[in-house]
């Protein structure tokens, strides 16, 4: 036998015990899911843009923490709880997934958290809406990024008050009645009237019935409490039914930059909309959304730029606190304010809202957009104390009275 068959022999024999230490010490991946709507009424406002977004913070994080590299794993929840629910399950109990991040849908984001808080897991919410999520259904694991229905509220409903009276178009979901909940509430507080309102299924493509009765009910502002391409289809039929042409204000409640890009400056014109974020407010909103728009030819909503600065937050939280252990990185997360181009001095209370500024804003006349996505301009700037429902307010049990 050969020098060279007995030494590769030999080292036939010791491969597996040199490779087992190294195998061993083969660092778990610290994984992040991205849990959103990819193909229905919300892939545009969230979908994939908010994966491409979580891979962004990921990449400008650096790719790696604590020795550990990081991934990033999607999935469709479909807008069905069930699905969402069974697939953060499974990413939790198999995958070994450390925080659930986006997740629209507010029937589904408040499941989620009850897993989060049941299996003590992070869940960043940006894209997900209802008030409720940090109010009676708050939990020590969950963290609201961009918006709630109670700032929407506050921003469109409170202006437009008394230009009613109101009637309001809403889906029939927990975000849609939420989202009439609170505005109705801001109305009233203001001097404002309620005379009716109507609710319709998720999905609908004929709202002309929902708009006729808009219009018999005597209403001179129309609150239209729905999302996605609900809202685009809304006010799309309320513009080809006259409504606005006879005096009957719209107000969109929860509209994106992708939706006004749907509808058209023609038909959107005048619209007033509240916003976490918006591409073009200073330098650094366009710096990141130039970037964030080589990848996905379509300028980012406020809730794909919170689904960046929520991961990128939680990544220099477990940095910072030298573990992932969800205990000390959500204490670390609280303990530091948010400073990024998304907000400047955010802060993350008790209930697990996260306090920033918002921005009211009008869509621009046609003959008044200069370049692509030039859709908005600046009315004013809520400050976040303001734009947010009072901690005492919430009814979130982790609130000490």
């Amino acid at each position: 036998m050969s020098l060279r068959s007995i030494s590769a022999g030999l080292a036939a024999l010791l491969t597996p015990f040199l490779l087992a230490p190294a195998l061993a010490q083969t660092p778990k991946p610290l994984r992040i899911g991205v849990l959103n709507d990819m193909a229905g009424i919300y892939a545009d406002m969230a979908g994939p843009g908010s994966v491409i977004a979580a891979q962004m913070a990921v990449e400008d994080f650096g790719g790696s923490v604590l020795g550990r590299p990081i991934e990033i794993l999607a999935g469709d929840h479909q807008n069905k709880p069930d699905i969402g629910s069974a697939l953060v399950n499974r990413w939790i109990d198999e995958d070994g997934v450390d925080v659930i991040a986006d997740i629209p849908t507010s029937s589904v984001l408040l499941g989620i958290q009850e897993i989060g808080r049941r299996k003590n897991k992070l869940v960043l919410a940006s894209t997900g809406g209802s008030s409720d999520f940090t109010g009676k259904f708050c939990a020590p694991t969950g963290i609201h990024w961009t918006y709630d229905t109670y700032a929407l509220a506050v921003g469109t409903g409170l202006p437009l008050a008394k230009d009613g009276p109101w009637y309001f178009i809403t889906a029939d979901y927990a975000f849609g009645h939420a989202l009439e909940r609170d505005t109705s509430d801001a109305v009233k507080k203001a001097g404002g009237k309620i005379i009716g309102g109507v609710k319709h299924p998720q999905g609908t493509t004929d709202f002309s019935s929902y708009l006729l009765q808009a219009q018999s009910s005597g209403a001179k502002m129309v609150g239209i409490a729905s999302s996605g391409s609900d809202q685009i289809a809304t006010i799309k039929q309320a513009t080809e039914f006259g409504l606005p042409q006879s005096g009957v204000k719209l107000a969109g409640l929860y509209l994106h930059i992708t939706d006004i890009h749907a509808i058209g400056l023609q038909d959107a014109q005048g619209l007033i909309l509240t916003q976490a974020f918006y591409w073009d407010l200073n330098e650094e909103t366009r710096a990141w959304s130039k970037r964030f728009f080589e990848r996905h030819k379509a300028m980012p909503t406020m809730g794909q730029a919170g689904t960046y600065s929520s991961i990128l937050h939680y990544l220099k939280a477990v940095k910072a606190a030298g573990t992932a252990e969800t205990e000390k990185v959500a204490a670390q997360m609280k303990a530091t304010p948010v400073n990024d181009f998304f907000a400047k001095n955010g802060v993350i209370r008790e209930d697990g809202r996260m306090v920033h500024d918002l921005y009211v804003l009008e869509v621009k006349k046609p003959e008044e957009s200069k370049y692509p996505w030039d859709y908005l301009k600046l009315i004013r700037t809520i400050p976040g104390e303001q734009a947010f429902r009072p901690l005492a307010e919430g009814e979130c049990p982790l609130v000490k009275k």
